[in-house]
């Protein structure tokens, strides 16, 4: 999880007015935002995935946001956080899991072909490049997302 903070010179409500104006009608994206007692305001950022096998294509970024009233002038102090979505955290993990499975099947003499050491490099390599790529990918979506929310709360 990665976090970016900083101040604005508006107030929650406007900024969230602006952000509801700007992304609760955006095609592809989930905007949803919450209003608490104490005059802050939470809002949640992610795409919507409609078809399977868009999954792969999608922005797996999950942004999570939080506006707090800080002083009379008006300013707002604007707590973000990105996430990277379950799911491929879920897909990478499954396949370091089965290649550790079949390194201690080797290891442990339950599997000693020549099989069982491709598959095992084959799962470590795809595990390893999904998640370079992955990282890659999160650190882009970051950008976008950030100038995105800097856009929509300086205008």
């Amino acid at each position: 999880m990665k976090a970016w903070n900083f101040k604005s010179k508006s107030n929650p409500k406007e900024i969230s007015q602006k952000l509801q104006a700007s992304l609760g009608s955006a095609n592809g994206l989930v905007f949803k935002m919450n209003h608490d007692k104490d005059n802050s305001v939470t809002f949640k950022i992610r795409k919507r995935i409609l078809y399977a096998w868009y999954m792969v294509f999608q922005n797996w970024t999950i942004v999570n946001g939080k506006l707090e009233k800080i002083d009379s002038e008006n300013r707002t102090k604007v707590e973000i956080s990105f996430k990277q979505h379950f799911l491929i955290t879920l897909i990478i993990a499954t396949h370091i899991f089965f290649g550790l499975g079949f390194l201690i099947a080797i290891i442990s003499g339950i599997s000693s072909s020549p099989s069982a050491y491709i598959i095992t490099v084959i799962l470590f390599a795809v595990g390893f490049v999904l998640w370079l790529a992955v990282q890659q990918k999160f650190e882009k979506d970051i950008q976008k997302f950030k100038t995105l929310i800097s856009g929509i709360i300086a205008s």
